[in-house]
């Protein structure tokens, strides 16, 4: 996997210079643009991180980008940056799935300690993303008849119910049954019913 990349949105040169020099000094690449669209215009949703975004903006604010991050799918965690006066819009951000906010002036730590939080939940998002990836291309390897079978399992019933649902012997469900297990490469129904779940919680 690509290294985590923090990326600052802020029109201020000054600002953008001195958040690129304190994370710089904890090893992070950094990338930082003017303004929401020169960010959307560069980035790559497979680069993971998260994004240092400053909610007052000329053009696009930065309340708008992120309701454009959450259309297009980009789910890369959002910290926030506010002047006093908007803190309003700030909390507004927050509601929108912001990760934090802070107001200027912050402590260098604070930010640290919020970056590394943020991309570690990056991590664990994109982890999640990809098992449930894997768990579809599985599921789109079933016949309908084997997807008919595996929710029947998932739900809990017994072989013989199966068989009398689906109008076929017990011993097919058993064919059907190893099939499926097979086919989404799992070795026990625990484990399916788990990988199954998954994809409905999110």
């Amino acid at each position: 996997m690509a290294e985590p990349t923090i990326f600052i949105v802020d029109d201020d040169p000054a600002i953008r210079d001195s958040l690129s020099w304190l994370i710089e000094t904890v090893g992070y690449p950094v990338r930082t643009y003017a303004s929401a669209q020169d960010f959307l215009d560069a980035y790559d949703p497979d680069t993971p991180g998260c994004l240092i975004l400053d909610v007052r903006l000329p053009g696009m604010s930065g309340l708008q980008l992120q309701q454009k991050m959450r259309a297009d799918n980009i789910n890369l965690p959002v910290i926030i940056i506010s002047g006093h006066g908007d803190v309003p819009m700030a909390v507004k951000a927050m509601q929108q799935g912001a990760q934090v906010f802070l107001e200027k002036p912050f402590r260098d730590q604070e930010l640290l300690d919020n970056i590394q939080e943020a991309v570690e939940t990056d991590a664990r998002n994109r982890e999640k993303d990809s098992a449930s990836a894997s768990v579809i291309t599985c599921i789109e390897s079933l016949t309908p008849r084997e997807k008919e079978i595996m929710e029947l399992m998932v739900s809990g019933n017994p072989n013989r119910k199966i068989a009398e649902q689906c109008g076929i012997s017990v011993k097919t469900v058993e064919v059907h049954r190893a099939r499926v297990m097979e086919k989404m490469n799992t070795k026990s129904l625990p484990e399916l019913v788990q990988m199954v779940l998954s994809l409905k919680d999110q």
